[in-house]
């Protein structure tokens, strides 16, 4: 379904993406793993053609995605839930939700696609006149999680879902995140908290320094002596 295939990337003069290639299947549950500043938020914005890469391809099915521009990637079946959810504070929870349907397809199933929204997420059924800016921290994650389904996504690009939210609010975040891939959803997650996402994922790449040093199913990294040293302090 997506392929990096050998992308550098960075902003401006400074390089941070060195030779990445990765592969997410469909139906999916894929994360990268690596410590603050190790190049994951900038592969997320190089998909989402925010960055354009200086040398690579990056291919989602038949459409080559670093050609084209941002507001075309939900068009082609890709939600984006961005890192601090970016969020507007002063437009209601429904609103946030509505702005997330404006492609042709999402704009003419809105009714169903928020009455199955909503189903997901009961807490936001009852806040949806409330403004955006005074939800809790994990009320608006579960907002930028659903506003991203609501343009009916093939495949969802979770950027650091758990910043900032208290331990019970991650692993509520992380139990909607496999709510939302068993409704057939493809997951790329980016996330720190590297314990918990490689118990929950399918298969794993492990970011160092803007490289991809390492692969291979969640559970079995788990065990990875490399990964408990660097990563879990074991």
């Amino acid at each position: 379904m997506l392929r990096v295939e050998r992308v550098n990337a960075g902003y401006g003069d400074v390089q941070v993406l060195w030779d990445v290639s990765f592969h997410v299947a469909e139906k999916e549950f894929v994360v990268l793993v690596g410590a603050n500043g190790a190049g994951k938020s900038t592969i997320m914005r190089t998909i989402s053609s925010m960055i354009h890469p200086s040398s690579g391809e990056i291919w989602f099915g038949d459409e080559r995605l670093d050609r084209i521009p941002p507001y075309r990637i939900t068009e082609v079946g890709i939600a984006h839930v961005p890192e601090g959810r970016q969020l507007f504070p002063e437009m209601s929870v429904l609103e946030n939700l509505e702005l997330g349907s404006l492609s042709p397809t999402a704009k003419a199933h809105r009714r169903e696609t928020l009455e199955w929204v909503l189903e997901l997420f009961p807490r936001l059924r009852e806040r949806q006149r409330q403004m955006a800016g005074t939800l809790s921290g994990g009320e608006q994650q579960m907002c930028a999680i659903a506003r991203g389904l609501m343009s009916r996504p093939k495949m969802m690009l979770f950027d650091e879902p758990s910043l900032g939210l208290s331990p019970l609010l991650t692993q509520e975040i992380f139990r909607l995140a496999r709510r939302v891939h068993s409704e057939g959803v493809t997951i790329l997650m980016v996330e720190q908290n590297v314990k918990q996402t490689l118990a929950i994922c399918d298969r794993a790449y492990v970011l160092e320094n803007g490289r991809i040093v390492m692969e291979g199913k969640g559970r079995e990294l788990l065990e990875n002596e490399q990964v408990k040293q660097a990563f879990l302090g074991i």
